[in-house]
């Protein structure tokens, strides 16, 4: 029998890190789809980074967006969500989305002259500005994939456990750690799209 490296032995037990454990969907909005809820009344979503359009895969009655630009439309609020809170009230959307925005929120940031955890306080804010039961949607190049790398701009990797273990209830790793994340999130579902973006919604619990 040849033997094997400890090294090697140690390479093939973590390999299981790379395996993708859930399942692969066509799109995002299919995604959404699935999860659409009877609201009976004026429902809201918010768009992060929205660029131009905000997006709506839930089709809310109304749709508001956050991008860095100040030029895009009254609907559309300007701020940066590396250094700054979303500008909206205290659980006033129905849904929020961020499509390929949460790679580019760094763990940490400087903010008048002190160091902010970015990435938990962008959770914060989605949750705060959710209703409760308010559903937040994401898709993010996320690892194995090279798409999580590849791009410079490029700040925040996450993967599959990233948003179920620190941010979703039984775990919520980022609050019980003493990160400073003050919600409380459900994985409603969680899937991979095209192999490289993993998408997930997750439920506002209040």
């Amino acid at each position: 029998m040849a033997h094997i490296p400890s090294v090697a032995i140690s390479l093939i037990a973590e390999s299981s890190n790379l395996r993708k454990r859930y399942p692969p969907i066509k799109s995002t909005e299919l995604l959404a789809i699935r999860h659409i809820p009877k609201i009976t009344y004026k429902s809201r979503t918010l768009d992060l980074g929205c660029g131009s359009n905000p997006r709506n895969p839930f089709g809310a009655d109304e749709a508001w967006g956050v991008d860095i630009r100040d030029d895009l439309g009254s609907e559309i609020k300007v701020a940066n969500l590396a250094t700054e809170g979303i500008p909206f009230e205290n659980d006033f959307f129905d849904f929020c989305t961020a499509y390929d925005v949460i790679e580019h929120i760094p763990r940490n940031s400087w903010a008048n002259g002190q160091c902010r955890m970015a990435f938990i306080e962008l959770m914060n804010e989605i949750y705060r500005v959710l209703k409760p039961g308010g559903l937040f949607l994401h898709s993010t190049p996320a690892f194995p994939s090279k798409r999580a790398f590849q791009d410079p701009t490029h700040v925040n990797i996450i993967t599959e456990d990233t948003m179920p273990d620190y941010f979703c209830y039984p775990h919520r790793w980022a609050g019980l750690f003493g990160y400073g994340f003050n919600g409380n999130f459900e994985l409603v579902e969680q899937r991979w799209v095209e192999d490289s973006w993993l998408s997930g919604i997750l439920r506002a619990i209040k």
